[in-house]
């Protein structure tokens, strides 16, 4: 039987396997993956989606458009999973071999991430419904039901990145391993999104010249720039995550405004016409490249130093570039369909920071004291995401 190697480089550790390659040479058996991040695509539109028509027309049900996108990221996740369960579960060979055992069942152990978050998320749609309609329309992006369904698409996309990851690792050199490396840091670049998105609340244009917001991006952002470098041990695989994430949400902001769109629910504080994008995406590409280039230089000596001064590049970095930017957000110049500030939810009222484009206010003070625990939740961020990034390659079931 065939066989192959597995290594990786990154942090300095050299991480060989030899494994069987039956299993991704056989005609298909890449199919389930493309399900996997299909599913990790598609999940991100569709929540994208939900909250631009809750933004301009309010009313939904539960066969909207968006909420079938969303049901139909779960089904997908759920094929994947059967797609590889089955098979390793009822058959005998590479298969079996490489799997791990759950509850009287065998399958890759992302499958089974994935398998419970399309769980999680279908189980949520009944209980939004059931929401909306004792409640009406959310005034909070993590509410109950929303918590529930955030659950079960972060599951969804852990699972897509951990099949990924483990499949990458049983083959040898060569373009499909080349292509897996691709589809982890596209599925990491999802991840990104959806950490941003639970925390919208918090990273809109008035909270940018806050402490809080750095330290959310801090939180949500390095960890997985961190682990996809980590998994893939592409040179610049942060970099690739981050452009990946910046092309995802573009498209949104310049596509979404072309779907016509009117308030069903009142009062209409402000005149909609057509569906209301995300924002414009947060400048995380210099910062990106600038932690590709230090690990790469530092792929010999990991430790503490390597990951304070990853901390202090990529915090730095992205203050000196977000926070001008922001101010530009804010101003008259941004107001058109390129930068996208010039979009409002239908109830917006007139008096808020956000339709006044203007800032929070902060004392300097608590913005120098955000600032600086901003640095060290980056800091633990990376740390984490280089313990991901180093199991991710270890990865084989």
């Amino acid at each position: 039987m065939a066989t192959s190697v597995a290594v990786s480089d990154f942090g300095g550790a050299r991480v060989g396997a030899t494994t069987p390659r039956a299993d991704a040479d056989a005609p298909g058996a890449l199919w389930p993956l493309w399900c996997a991040l299909a599913s990790s695509l598609t999940v991100a539109f569709g929540v994208h989606w939900d909250i631009a028509w809750h933004r301009s027309i309010g009313r939904d049900g539960f066969w909207s458009p968006p909420h079938v996108a969303i049901y139909a990221a779960a089904v997908l996740a759920a094929v994947s999973a059967l797609a590889q369960v089955l098979p390793a579960t009822f058959g005998r060979g590479a298969a079996r071999d490489a799997s791990v055992r759950v509850l009287g069942f065998r399958g890759p152990l992302g499958a089974f991430i994935a398998a419970w978050g399309g769980i999680t998320m279908l189980s949520s749609a009944p209980f939004d419904d059931w929401w909306h309609n004792a409640y009406g329309l959310d005034v909070k992006i993590l509410s109950p039901p929303h918590v529930v369904l955030g659950l079960g698409i972060i599951a969804l996309h852990i699972g897509a990145l951990v099949m990924l990851a483990g499949a990458m690792n049983r083959l040898g050199p060569g373009p499909r391993r080349k292509m897996l490396e691709t589809q982890v840091l596209v599925v990491g670049a999802m991840i990104i999104v959806a950490l941003l998105t639970m925390f919208m609340e918090k990273t809109v244009r008035p909270f940018m010249h806050g402490g809080s917001f750095y330290l959310v991006v801090g939180l949500c952002v390095p960890v997985v720039l961190a682990a996809a470098q980590g998994a893939s041990g592409r040179r610049w695989a942060a970099t690739t995550t981050a452009v990946v994430y910046s092309i995802f949400l573009l498209a949104l902001l310049w596509i979404l405004p072309l779907v016509p769109a009117q308030p069903k629910l009142g009062p209409v504080l402000v005149p909609t016409h057509n569906l209301v994008p995300p924002e414009f995406p947060l400048l995380l590409l210099p910062a990106a490249i600038a932690l590709d280039a230090w690990f790469w230089r530092r792929r010999a000596r990991p430790g503490i130093a390597t990951v304070a001064v990853a901390a202090l590049l990529f915090t730095a970095i992205f203050l000196v570039c977000q926070w001008p930017f922001a101010s530009f957000l804010m101003s008259p110049h941004a107001r058109n369909y390129f930068w996208g500030a010039k979009y409002f939810d239908f109830w917006l009222p007139p008096e808020t920071l956000y339709r006044r484009y203007r800032f929070l206010a902060e004392p300097a003070g608590a913005v120098v004291r955000g600032l600086a625990f901003a640095f060290l939740g980056t800091a633990l961020s990376i740390a984490a995401g280089r313990a991901v990034g180093r199991w991710l390659a270890r990865l084989r079931r």
